[in-house]
């Protein structure tokens, strides 16, 4: 975990129970030292030809630096509900504004890193990506077949992984 020198640890983000009811809010840098559960929005970006946008990290993120990562989004700041969060999100990560999101699932997830309810959105957008350099270092569209070769070949965050798989598993049971 990687907290120094980032002016985003002193971000106050939302703090939530067991039961992702807010408890208050801290900075992100005391969220993580302490490995508070908080909430973060997940937004998988679909064109309309069905391809995913898969993104690495940049190596200053204050968790799973370098990591790919198969959705825009992040932490829910103190005074947003998700859905604020997840528009903020994408617009910044990726330059995308102004499309639908559909709300897909809530999930929790907890690793030696991180405490997190997290809500997982899609959208589809064909329009220019702007990465924002602070955090991302790369990314493009790619077919589940493309994407599943590099998911054995390169580290992928966790609760990204967690996602990609919950979805697919969904996609599979309505068809």
């Amino acid at each position: 975990m990687n907290t120094s020198k980032n002016p985003a640890s002193e971000e106050l983000v939302a703090i939530v129970d067991e039961e992702n009811r807010v408890v208050g809010c801290a900075s992100r840098g005391v969220m993580r030292r302490y490995h508070l559960i908080h909430r973060a929005t997940y937004i998988l970006l679909f064109n309309s030809q069905g391809e995913l946008f898969v993104h690495q990290r940049t190596e200053s993120k204050d968790v799973y630096p370098g990591y790919y990562d198969i959705a825009a989004g992040g932490v829910v700041k103190a005074w947003e509900d998700y859905d604020l969060s997840a528009r903020r999100e994408l617009a910044e990560e990726v330059g995308i504004s102004g499309v639908p999101l559909t709300p897909l699932f809530d999930f929790y997830l907890q690793d030696e890193n991180n405490k997190v309810w997290g809500r997982a959105y899609s959208c589809v957008a064909d329009g220019s990506i702007t990465l924002q350099e602070e955090e991302v270092q790369w990314g493009r569209f790619m077919n589940m077949r493309d994407l599943q070769q590099l998911r054995a070949e390169k580290f992928f965050t966790p609760d990204g992984l967690y996602l990609l798989d919950r979805y697919l598993a969904e996609q599979a049971k309505s068809i």
